[in-house]
């Protein structure tokens, strides 16, 4: 976007402004800000999150300190801005009275000073990188900044009726992409869904519309195509559950790297800077891993997810938070083709207590191995593995697009 320029500049003789109009004041922020200090009680005023959309009722999901009677008043009108320097962009203008955590800076306003306009100023990324910039501490990204530095800021102030009309422009232009975003994320979600009925389809039905079904037997599987075989896992994979952590881990004589729960992402493994553990002959034996092998995740709140070994490297193990699934006749079952059930299965719910996702669950060997599904003969395996990595592909181009409009709304 292409703005006018000003006739006249001056220097505003600080980086972060560097030449700003002529006519604009430029003074400290403590001029036009007064800290507001008043200790409340959250009880009386109710809770409020400084975040980086701005100052928002306190959910009762979030996490909670137990400085309930010993917090920061807010008036409506406030600007409130978190001091810490790892929740960088998290401040805004209060719209309600309330109380803030003291990590945060209460500020304000004196009068002529239109607070939609102070909203954007002090949220810019500009006065956000100035502001950090005096923050005080000892832990990098971990720095605080106090009123007291912070009013030595230098802010260039146009008069009040430019004010009021450079945030009505920005309201209306960051309105308009804001509408643009959540429609590029709507856009990401239906493609998501789209990807998934897709491959929840072929890996329950099949690729052949005409093919005559029979029911499977598992209420949540329903109807399969009649040649297929309904087996429990265990019948055509071995399970095997990683290796134990123990106090040998970085000790021992056989030091081997190994994967954890946060190396095996959908469809990719981290093979970069993997820690080590003690493996020794048996333990090789038993953890190793080879080309083909399916990872997935045992427990926690990522139950299911699972990646194929590739051998990225040419020699790794695994830890007890990952089962390691490996057909027991490469001729029958295809690895792929499991993969993509997997996938089904995790986002249907398959492996969460009672189906609900936000239950942290775990998914022991034993458990794993009596799931059923349904196996097609090897050469369909193949080719609904083939299919469905196309398909996949296109998706995720097209998910990758629209998140890269995502970005560059947000930026602009």
């Amino acid at each position: 976007m292409s703005l006018p320029r000003y006739n006249r500049y001056q220097d505003s003789g600080t980086d972060w402004l560097k030449e700003v109009p002529e006519h604009w004041n430029l003074r400290r922020l403590g001029y036009y800000f007064a800290e507001r200090r008043e200790k409340v009680s959250d009880k009386e005023f109710a809770a409020l999150s400084v975040t980086k959309n701005g100052i928002v009722s306190q959910l009762e999901t979030a996490a909670k300190t137990d400085d309930g009677d010993n917090r920061k008043k807010v008036v409506a009108g406030d600007f409130v801005i978190n001091s810490r320097s790892d929740r960088k962009g998290s401040a805004g203008i209060a719209s309600q009275d309330g109380s803030v955590s003291l990590i945060n800076t209460v500020l304000t306003p004196v009068a002529g000073i239109d607070r939609g306009f102070v909203h954007h100023l002090l949220r810019s990324v500009a006065f956000q990188e100035e502001y950090y910039r005096y923050g005080k501490g000892i832990v990098a990204d971990l720095w605080s900044t106090n009123y007291s530095e912070m009013k030595a800021i230098t802010l260039a102030m146009p008069p009040h009726p430019e004010q009021s009309a450079i945030a009505a422009f920005l309201d209306r232009e960051t309105g308009k992409i804001d509408a643009l975003v959540e429609e590029q994320k709507r856009l990401i979600e239906l493609l998501k869904e789209k990807r998934q009925v897709v491959i929840s389809h072929a890996v329950t039905k099949g690729l052949d519309p005409d093919a005559k079904m029979k029911p499977s037997g598992v209420e949540w599987l329903g109807e399969v195509p009649e040649h297929w075989t309904v087996a429990p896992i265990g019948s055509r994979y071995s399970v095997q559950l990683g290796k134990m952590l123990d106090s040998d881990r970085i000790t021992g004589d056989h030091l081997r790297p190994y994967l954890r729960v946060f190396d095996v992402q959908w469809g990719s493994i981290n093979v970069v800077d993997l820690p080590e553990m003690d493996f020794d002959e048996d333990a090789r034996k038993r953890y190793s891993l080879r080309v083909g092998d399916l990872l997935v995740n045992e427990g926690g709140s990522y139950v299911g997810r699972s990646a194929i070994w590739q051998g990225e490297l040419e020699e790794c193990y695994y830890q007890k938070a990952l089962h390691r699934l490996r057909p027991h006749n490469p001729q029958r079952d295809q690895v792929d083709f499991l993969y993509f059930v997997m996938t089904f299965a995790t986002q249907f719910g398959v492996f969460i207590a009672g189906g609900n996702q936000n239950t942290i669950d775990h998914l022991p060997a034993e458990k794993l191995r009596r799931y059923r599904f349904g196996f097609p003969r090897f050469d369909e395996q193949l080719a609904i593995a083939n299919h469905l990595r196309q398909v996949s592909e296109r998706y995720e181009r097209l998910i990758a697009a629209a998140e890269e409009a995502v970005r560059l709304l947000q930026e602009r």
